[in-house]
């Protein structure tokens, strides 16, 4: 099958075809991303409003009309307040009024639709690990798709997972009474199977460059890069993705940042939960990994996080690539919030613009309500935040919703048993190829 990019690994520049499921290079040397390389250089968004009109910078085979995206726009309220006189945010959530029409409520929409675009039409039954808003937009994607899924999601997260369709056949829900690192542990084991494959999470460039474009929108509202992108990160992957595509953009020579890094793109401020902040802590004290213990104080600590969906216990931190180059070449750096001043973030957002966010949302903006008070971050500097869900209450309001309904409920149960049972034969009639709609 004939494609627009190649895959290029960060670590020894070796270049490859895709197939559509390579996620690591072969070459031995240490844990490395491969980057796309797009034969399109020029920052060329097409004609259309969604997700594809940056097909070109996309490691898509397809590119489905269906996909919505965010907005962009600049907050002069929210920055008056925050002493901010250029702040913009990236709303990726629903708020139809504005043009928000993403019915998962969070970025991780762009990602699913992204990556089911990179398969080839014939696929192995994807398996993904989530806290909850990854396996919504996956539940919702390959529903519409009809693309055979496992997802495996911690107990705590089904409340999300609530749709305003029942759940298609072609998704097997396994529970596990953990938390987001067994839910991880899990779908390994099920994902080694024959005919079954791990999504990748931010080993898989179209999860990174779905989560990118919204920089690029973002950088098209605004007229050039900002200064400064401010994002809520668990593993870290959409902040990649967002310094993947300044640099695109640099390199097609779009408007640098006025006082961003050395290279021209944004400084990155990343932000995660205090109470269980890995990569913070590694960053802070050097270490030369990020991966958290599996602990009775961890377990609590991650109980007690305002946003479950940052506590990723083995974040692409130290490999080549990943959330450590990208502070070290943007020059940012990491904050942290507790939960009551998440949930004072979050309803200042509410109050002032009038829609309800997220709370990785509302840890992003209480760490940069910290920076502006701070003066770590200049009061004219263009500041881009990224508020990576919202909307989640209206949109319950506007649409009845069903629960999930688990196919298997792994509580007392071995791996090897689980994956025996979500591995059996799906039904032929409901794995129709990526490309076919429901």
């Amino acid at each position: 099958m004939s494609r627009h990019y190649l895959m290029k690994c960060v670590e020894c520049g070796s270049v490859y075809e895709d197939d559509g499921f390579l996620l690591d290079c072969p070459v031995p040397h240490r844990p490395s991303l491969l980057r796309a390389q797009y034969v399109e250089r020029r920052f060329s968004p097409g004609p259309s409003s969604g997700l594809f009109r940056y097909g070109s910078w996309l490691p898509a085979v397809r590119c489905d009309p269906v996909p919505a995206a965010g907005f962009t726009y600049r907050a002069e309220r929210l920055g008056r307040e925050l002493g901010l006189g250029e702040l913009w945010v990236a709303y990726s959530g629903y708020w139809p009024e504005r043009g928000g029409l993403l019915e998962t409520c969070t970025f991780k929409e762009l990602q699913a639709s992204t990556v089911l675009a990179r398969l080839p039409e014939r696929s192995p039954t994807l398996v993904v690990a989530s806290a909850g808003n990854t396996g919504l937009a996956f539940m919702r994607a390959c529903s519409q798709r009809r693309v055979p899924l496992v997802l495996v999601v911690p107990d705590s997260a089904l409340p999300v997972l609530a749709r305003p369709v029942p759940q298609a056949e072609c998704v097997r829900l396994v529970t596990v009474a953990g938390d987001y690192g067994d839910a991880i542990d899990l779908a390994r084991v099920i994902a080694d199977r024959p005919g079954f494959q791990a999504e990748g999470g931010a080993r898989n460039v179209a999860h990174r460059d779905g989560l990118g474009t919204a920089l690029l929108a973002a950088a098209e509202a605004i007229g050039r890069l900002p200064d400064y992108y401010v994002q809520a990160v668990g593993s870290g992957a959409g902040a990649i993705g967002a310094y993947e595509a300044a640099g695109r953009l640099l390199v097609a020579g779009f408007p640098a940042a006025r006082t961003g890094s050395r290279r021209g793109g944004p400084r990155m401020l990343l932000c995660q939960n205090r109470c269980f902040a890995p990569m913070f802590d590694a960053w802070r004290s050097g270490a030369a990994t990020a991966a958290a213990k599996d602990g009775p104080a961890e377990r609590a600590a991650i109980a007690r996080a305002a946003a479950p969906e940052l506590t990723t216990r083995t974040p692409p931190y130290a490999v080549r690539g990943g959330v450590r180059d990208v502070l070290r070449e943007s020059g940012g750096h990491f904050a942290t919030a507790d939960s009551t001043e998440t949930a004072a973030a979050q309803n200042l957002f509410r109050t002032i613009e009038g829609v309800d966010i997220e709370a990785p949302a509302g840890v992003a903006l209480a760490c940069l309500r910290q920076a502006a008070a701070q003066g770590h971050i200049a009061r004219d500097a263009t500041v881009l935040l990224h508020v990576t869900g919202g909307g989640r209450l209206r949109y319950a309001a506007d649409h009845r919703l069903y629960p999930a309904q688990p196919t298997v409920r792994a509580r007392g149960l071995s791996h090897e048993s689980v994956a025996d049972i979500v591995t059996a034969p799906f039904p032929t009639t409901v794995c129709a190829s990526a490309r076919e709609p429901s």
